[in-house]
């Protein structure tokens, strides 16, 4: 249980720092190229990658890691900075929030599909019922209905559910940092001529406005680094559904920074939401969440540990 707390808590840091990660992006799209922005972020971190796994002294990955690595750089490192960039081209970071709050229940059950946890029929009620009101809250605030961004959302939230369900398991064999600076070094030589190719044709230049700058800054270091350090660890000592649930959380700082940041409005109904996630997430972290076998990447990951 000691174990459990201590990754809710690394999972509530890593989910801190990725709450301000439309915010940012929202900014960095007003002055960029939003490919360049899903593109750069990745290849920026990428390139400072390497000083972390030296600082590590961590060891080269094992043939069985290799294939899970890939899958977080594809997920994490390509498609969710793309398409959350594309969305917030056009939609509020107060809306994209919201959407996003869907990424704990596919966390969980990525997690369940994939890696053999086996969460009870408790914390299903908990995990759906904290969705129910995340859709709840954008219905609300849309008017009824959906923007056409959200069909760029869903597909981060789909591609960010698996990224996390794979680091999360492969941090528990090499460590959350080691896991996303391999991911992030394993697709450099894509993404980094791409966003240099990318950043030639839309004129990222120092016309740019600061604003912007800083907004990809933000998104390179730390939504796509310093918080998988947390996020990764946390995961990988809490279990991933358990931990997943800390998500439910995001959305509403998100709108808390998206206030402080951007100008937007805070209201009360936003924090009566707030409170009811909070409850929610309270009862899914009590639930029992059961662990049996992960299946062919769980033995490529016990071959991987045998050789480190």
């Amino acid at each position: 249980m000691q174990q459990e707390i201590k990754g809710m808590w690394y999972g509530f840091a890593g989910v801190a720092i990725f709450s301000l990660t439309l915010p940012f992006t929202h900014m960095a799209v007003q002055g960029l190229d939003p490919l360049f922005v899903g593109f750069g972020r990745g290849a920026l971190a990428g390139l400072l990658s390497p000083a972390v796994l030296w600082y590590l002294k961590a060891p080269l990955p094992s043939r069985g890691q290799w294939w899970p690595l890939a899958i977080i750089g594809l997920s994490v490192g390509f498609g969710f900075p793309v398409f959350s960039s594309i969305a917030m081209h056009s939609a509020p970071a107060s809306h994209g929030a919201i959407v996003l709050g869907l990424l704990p229940l596919a966390t969980a059950l990525v997690g369940a599909l994939r890696f053999g946890e086996r969460p009870s029929c408790w914390f299903w009620v908990a995990a759906m019922s904290g969705s129910a009101l995340v859709i709840g809250f954008a219905l609300r605030e849309g008017g009824g209905s959906f923007q056409m961004a959200d069909l760029a959302l869903f597909a981060a939230v789909v591609l960010a559910a698996i990224g996390y369900a794979e680091g999360g398991r492969l941090a528990q064999v090499m460590g959350g940092p080691q896991a996303i600076a391999w991911a992030l070094m394993l697709c450099l030589p894509v993404s980094l001529p791409l966003s240099l190719w990318l950043g030639w044709h839309s004129g990222a230049d120092l016309s740019v406005p600061p604003l912007a700058w800083i907004g990809f800054g933000y998104v390179s270091l730390f939504s796509m680094l310093i918080g998988f350090f947390f996020w990764y660890k946390g995961l990988a000592m809490g279990g991933i559904a358990r931990v997943a649930q800390m998500q439910l959380l995001q959305p509403f700082l998100t709108l808390l920074g998206a206030a402080l940041l951007t100008g937007d409005r805070l209201r009360l109904s936003n924090l009566v939401f707030a409170a009811a996630v909070i409850a929610v997430v309270g009862l899914g972290r009590r639930a029992k969440v059961h662990k049996t076998g992960g299946g062919k990447l769980t033995a490529g990951l016990e071959i991987g540990v045998s050789r480190l």
